[in-house]
């Protein structure tokens, strides 16, 4: 370990400390005027805090960084596990040390030093270990800046906290509101801090390639790349129809009677494909045009690249300020920087269908399957489910609770063991590469489902079934009419359960599925990412389409799974 290394730690342990002790001596401050109690005291511990802690931050930071600017200084040190052993047996052996020199009785003080005892021991053997391992030992430095109005601002925050907290602790009416005032204010912190990957997925979907990674970290508010429509008369912009779909391209080659050979660019899926079209099967539109930004004759210009030239140069046309409007001149690259804006790059989702296969037209393919394989499997989840469980709870036969318990056995096999016999079987009955076996074992129930309705029908009173069987029901009746009803919770849990895992269900369309013609979106969103995984924007773009259903069903369905569940946790009542 070197000696710079070590000045820095002991530098940056003493800033620390250092800010430590002043906020506990600005705190105990608030604390005198507060509490109105033996106000001298507090308030010479708190001066000699302040001071000190004053001293050693300054101190520390100034022999941690003695350049110009204030920066914060930060270490870290990288040792193996018995150099951790031996440091966390010091450190703990002495807070066993001090709260025995606090303790209120003899045996307290014993048993605190009985811990002393132990946690030496454990930093001497930690130490012993490292001696014999000769692993070695290395400190990273780093720090970093908070300018003026940042440290204010953290301050004042402090501050105010502190002030609250001091006046909360006096009053019974401040505390509750106190109180309710920090359960909302953690709850939001929990709820922004699980948001914050969905707010990344979303906004990623929006960004530019320029915003995918920056220097400064994350970027949250994306920018984008302005354009302007402009008709080439060069090089122009072809519209026309390839294989049934609308397409864009350039002229690769004119060919006699006005006919031309068109390179597709767009949509993705088709791009790099070559047909010819006739005259009266195309036609020439303008095209979007990168803005740019940079400096000509001393000024400021923004302008328009109309022609990329083959020896690297952009040439311009000047669009502003007004003396340079119409001019056009040729720019080498780094001279130029795009003209980019706050906002959102909406082309991202339109893109991120173009590059799906064309037979899947634009992921519908993908959606009509997917909405088709969750309205069935929820369909013979449901009916299924209940008509089993109905049989177990209210129906007298012979053998009910072994078979009840037999079906509850089936929950203890993983789904690794019937996964090759359920293959084989679907197999023999030739329905590989179709969607019979993904959504028709659910008309077969599950051990889960059966179990949590039927605690639903046992909690259902007697009275209501006899009502029924003297008015001449029989069992489906009883079921239909009077049972189902009074289970609306129970099935809709089911329900959205079914949905979030018929949705996402990856495992069986991988194993039985090879035609994209047969895909879900959660086979398509895996063969997306592993095709552009190199373009998080589109990539993302698609994620949030196949998540947006799913969303969307929770907003408009969380109450009956909120209650489901709490009635479920009831034992059904």
């Amino acid at each position: 370990m070197k000696l710079g290394n070590s000045l820095y730690l002991i530098a940056t342990v003493a800033t620390w400390v250092g800010i430590v002790l002043a906020i506990a001596g600005v705190w105990r401050i608030i604390q005198a005027l507060v509490e109105k109690s033996d106000r001298t005291s507090i308030v010479k511990r708190a001066a000699i805090f302040l001071l000190l802690g004053g001293v050693l931050s300054v101190v520390g930071a100034k022999i941690a960084q003695p350049g110009e600017g204030w920066r914060w200084p930060l270490v870290w040190v990288v040792m193996p596990f018995t150099g951790w052993l031996t440091v966390a047996g010091v450190v703990f052996a002495a807070i066993r040390l001090s709260q025995s020199f606090s303790a209120l009785n003899q045996d307290e003080r014993i048993r605190h030093r009985n811990g002393v005892i132990c946690w030496l021991i454990a930093a001497i053997i930690g130490f012993a270990l490292l001696k014999k391992s000769h692993d070695p030992s290395s400190i990273l430095v780093g720090s970093f800046t908070m300018n003026l109005s940042t440290i204010v601002g953290l301050s004042s925050l402090l501050f105010a906290g502190a002030i609250i907290t001091a006046v909360s602790s006096k009053s019974v009416l401040v505390r509750g509101v106190s109180k309710t005032v920090a359960l909302q204010g953690t709850l939001i912190a929990g709820s922004l801090v699980f948001a914050l990957p969905f707010a990344w997925l979303l906004i990623t979907s929006f960004k530019e390639e320029k915003d995918m990674s920056s220097a400064n970290g994350i970027v949250w508010v994306p920018k984008v790349q302005q354009t302007v429509k402009y008709f080439d008369k060069k090089d122009p912009l072809i519209a026309s129809t390839f294989q049934g779909r609308s397409v864009q391209g350039s002229i690769s080659k004119k060919l006699d009677g006005g006919a031309i050979q068109i390179d597709v660019q767009k949509p993705m899926a088709l791009s790099g494909n070559t047909f010819v079209a006739k005259p009266g099967e195309f036609k020439e539109i303008e095209k979007d045009i990168p803005m740019v930004i940079g400096m000509f004759e001393g000024k400021e210009f923004q302008g328009k690249v109309i022609e990329e030239m083959a020896n690297g140069k952009r040439f311009v046309e000047f669009t502003q300020p007004a003396e340079f409007a119409g001019r056009k001149q040729e720019f080498k690259p780094a001279e130029l920087e795009p003209y980019r804006k706050v906002g959102l790059r909406w082309q991202n989702y339109p893109e991120a269908l173009d590059y799906l296969p064309a037979e899947t037209n634009q992921g519908l393919v993908y959606l009509k399957n997917t909405i088709f394989l969750v309205v069935m499997t929820i369909i013979g989840t449901i009916l299924s489910s209940t008509l089993v469980a109905y049989a177990f709870a209210r129906i007298q036969f012979p053998g009910r609770e072994f078979l009840f318990k037999l079906v509850l056995s089936t929950m203890m096999l993983p789904g690794a063991v019937t996964l090759l016999p359920q293959f084989l079987i679907f197999r023999s009955l030739g329905w590989v590469n179709t969607l019979l076996p993904i959504w028709v074992p659910s008309f077969f129930a599950s051990a889960f489902n059966i179990f949590l309705l039927r605690q639903f029908f046992k909690g259902i009173p007697g009275e209501l079934e006899d009502a029924a069987k003297i008015d001449g029901c029989n069992h489906p009746k009883i079921l239909r009419l009077v049972m189902v009803p009074q289970i609306k919770p129970a099935l809709a849990v089911i329900a959205v359960w079914t949905f979030m895992g018929a949705w996402n269900n990856f495992m069986g369309p991988l194993i039985y599925l090879s035609s994209p013609e047969n895909m879900p979106l959660s086979y398509a969103l895996q063969l997306f990412n592993g095709e552009r995984s190199g373009e998080p924007g589109l990539l993302m773009a698609f994620t949030t389409l196949t998540i947006m259903p799913v969303l969307l069903l929770f907003f408009f369905a969380q109450k009956y799974f909120v209650e489901g569940v709490t009635l479920s946790g009831l034992g059904g009542r």
